[in-house]
Parts: C-alpha cells; structure tokens; sequence
C-alpha cells in the first residue's frame, strides 16, 4: 500500500535523554519528515508520577491530545488541570510542561510538532525540572494557546451528501479558537462512513482511538484498528468505514494548515462500492 497505516506497536521507542527532560515512560514517533509529512506525530505514554519537565519549541508550535489518565500542565508561570478529551495548543516559545497525576494508571497523549520534521527540527530547548512548587501553584487556567475539553464542543452538521456519513464529528481547535491548522473528533457508529474524498489545500493525520474497520487511500484498502495513525497527503483519495456491528469508531485528527474544513479544499469522490471492502 502507498499510503499505508502505522500502526504504534510497531514504532520503535525513541531513547530521549532525561538529562533534557524526557521523563516520558514511553516515546513513540510514528510520523516524521522520513514519511513525506511536514509534521512530526508523537506518541507518549507516561506511568504514574513521571513528568516531561519544562521545555519549549522555538521553531513550531505544538497540539496535544491527552487520551487517558489526568495530570497538572503548567505554561509559563500558569497551571491547570487536563483530562482525558482535552484538546490543547502551545505557541512556538511558550515553556510548558506536563505531569501525571493519574495513580494506579498511565496517562495516555498523542500530539503534533506542526512543520517541524522531527525534534530537533523543533527547536526543543530544555528549561528546568518541574518542583514541587511547580505542582502547588493555583491552577486557573491559561491566557496563552488554546485549550478546550470535547465535551464543551457541540458536533458540526456535515452534509451527507458530500460523504459525511459520520455520526459525531467535532472541531475542538480551529480558526473559530484562533488556529491555523483545524483538529476534529469523530465517532463512526457501526456502519457509519467517511465516503471517498480529498483535501486539496492540506495533508491530514489521523489516529485510531478505538474501534476497527477499513481505510482507503489512493485507490488501495486496508483493515485499520485502535492504534493506527494514517498520514493522508495532500490531493490523496481516503475513506474510512466501520465494518463493525457493534462497535464505534473514535478517531483523532488533524488538517495541517487549514483553519476550517472549508479551507481544506475538500473535495467529495464518491460512494464506497462492495468491491471496495474485498481485501
């Protein structure tokens, strides 16, 4: 397949050195520039009390999405809690941080260095340790990037007709919150569909949060499941169907560079045929 899944078990884990702050239990990184992207993905897991202590990116900035587990995150001298379905921005030089306050279980973020090829390309500088003070200061909140929680965002209401057979799909960051590159949440219930279209402005990345079913990109098909990321280049047919009868999709992407779905340059292909789904 040309443009083929990844799934993350079968990613390396990157050695980082705790020295520079890489505390992270485990640190994946399933897309870079090596696979054609303009954008690094990153996948990290972090048991119980481990922390990325404060670093900054000078050269891009940086979206999370924080899937399991709950902790503090700290930028510049604010602090405020994040839980599974928050959705977060840091700008280019803005020092931030995060620790895992989750107990008896790992905390779970994926996340995008948004035209930067790999770390270094980043400009990653390290800042210092995370204190115990650090972990005490009042958390209100940020003045600075964006963060939201999905369930303070209401669904869009696609149009069918251009292929949105998608039962949930929402835009928790996007130029309405002041970005330039639009994140979405979207749930498939069995036998929901994304149908054949492109993106002619943009490339988008995905990543399979639960749920299984088959995914198409440029002319060819593939069974997909929880944990893979698919990178969809620009001008790229794809599609996405849940094959399953009792179980939802949930899926975590982005559209690199465009604040809107309009902007995107979406362009609808057509209808998923039964020859489609023989693999």
């Amino acid at each position: 397949m040309k443009y083929p899944p990844i799934h993350i078990n079968d990613v390396p884990i990157s050695k980082m050195e705790e020295k520079s702050g890489w505390n992270i239990s485990e640190f994946r990184l399933p897309i870079t520039g090596q696979s054609g992207s303009s954008t690094t993905v990153f996948h990290s897991i972090f048991k119980p009390g481990s922390t990325h202590s404060k670093h900054l990116h000078s050269r891009c900035q940086e979206i999370a999405i924080y899937l399991k587990g709950h902790g503090v995150v700290g930028q510049g001298n604010e602090r405020t809690n994040v839980r599974a379905g928050h959705f977060r921005v840091m700008p280019k030089n803005s020092e931030h941080f995060f620790h895992n306050e989750t107990i008896d279980s790992n905390a779970e973020v994926i996340g995008f260095y948004i035209g930067a090829k790999d770390v270094e390309d980043t400009g990653y500088e390290y800042c210092g340790p995370v204190t115990d003070e650090d972990l005490q200061k009042e958390r209100s909140g940020f003045n600075e990037g964006i963060l939201v929680h999905i369930d303070d965002i209401e669904p869009e209401k696609m149009d069918e007709g251009d292929g949105w057979s998608i039962t949930d799909f929402r835009l928790p960051i996007s130029k309405k919150n002041g970005s330039s590159t639009t994140v979405f949440n979207a749930k498939f219930m069995p036998g929901a569909i994304h149908k054949k279209h492109m993106h002619t402005n943009c490339e988008e990345i995905y990543y399979i949060v639960s749920g299984k079913g088959i995914a198409g990109a440029g002319g060819e098909k593939t069974y997909i499941e929880a944990g893979h990321f698919h990178y969809i280049p620009k001008g790229v047919e794809h599609w996405l169907y849940n094959t399953s009868e009792t179980d939802p999709i949930h899926a975590v992407g982005l559209y690199i560079g465009s604040g809107s779905v309009e902007e995107t340059g979406y362009v609808y292909l057509g209808d998923i045929k039964s020859e489609d789904l023989i693999i």
